[in-house]
């Protein structure tokens, strides 16, 4: 009994390593139902109708691209579909390569037009400063498109003068940009917002979806594996779950065996032995 409380860690990891392995080996998946905050965003979105503008502001960088690059993809496979217009930007500079790159492979798919039915304004830095010039007058905060069109030009903007005209926006943040849209975009000007960000800033979130000033909530992988499903594009998110819910389950399953094996061996009683 005593060995089985001293298993050497390398044995641990290993099982942890072929169980990673074995579930993507292995053919068989897993049910990933929507959590209410998740759902909430796919239902606003579904019930907007064609031509409502939706503003995603893609806040992260490549460090964060496993967790929220998925929530994008889901979001501009639903959007596209039900024919919104989507007006991209980012208050991160390192993140408009992702951002470029997932507006425009989506678009691809559903034929839709630069100019016409989307457009990425690209990076400008201000922080709260440039959400609350976009509040008063989008046109004057980017007066040129990432790729330097003239932003009154675009017809994908016709309608659009300032946050005010937004039918729905989302921020998908691995840092602070969500709680800066709160104070100085939603508070302000009076348009809903949902949110997306990593899961080790997910539990910070939810005082915000409490108080309704955001309606929805995607967070980490899970959470993009949800909207996924939901918006039925499973792809990365939804694959990574696999193994993520295979290793938890064996994780459980150690700590489980441990604590079995450490009463069953008197190390309980001796413990409280050697309180007194």
């Amino acid at each position: 009994m005593q060995r089985l409380l001293n298993i050497d860690r390398r044995i641990i990891f290993a099982a942890v390593g072929l169980a990673v392995i074995a579930s993507l080996i292995i053919k068989f998946s897993l049910p990933v139902p929507a959590s209410p905050p998740v759902q909430r965003i796919y239902d606003k979105i579904e019930s907007l109708p064609v031509g409502a503008h939706l503003l995603i502001s893609f806040d992260y960088d490549p460090s964060s691209k496993e967790e929220l690059q998925p929530m994008a993809l889901a979001l501009l496979h639903h959007s596209f579909r039900k024919g919104l217009k989507v007006i991209g930007m980012t208050h991160n500079p390192s993140g408009t390569g992702l951002a470029e790159q997932a507006m425009n492979s989506v678009a691809s798919l559903y034929q839709k037009k630069y100019k016409e039915d989307y457009v990425f304004l690209g990076y400008k830095p201000g922080g709260a400063s440039l959400i609350m010039n976009m509040g008063e007058d989008i046109h004057t905060a980017f007066l040129k498109d990432f790729y330097g069109n003239d932003t009154t030009m675009l017809p994908a903007l016709e309608g659009v003068e300032s946050l005010k005209d937004i039918d729905y926006l989302i921020d998908l943040a691995a840092g602070v940009t969500i709680e800066t849209w709160i104070a100085f975009g939603k508070e302000k000007y009076q348009f809903e917002m949902g949110a997306g960000c990593t899961a080790v800033i997910g539990p910070d979130m939810y005082p915000y979806l409490d108080s309704r000033q955001i309606n929805g909530l995607m967070a980490g992988l899970k959470g993009a594996a949800e909207y996924e499903t939901l918006a039925e594009c499973k792809a990365q998110a939804f694959k990574g779950m696999l193994p993520q819910s295979v290793t938890h389950c064996l994780v459980v399953l150690f700590v489980l065996f441990g604590n079995v094996v450490f009463f069953i061996s008197g190390g309980f009683r001796s413990k409280r032995r050697q309180s007194r």
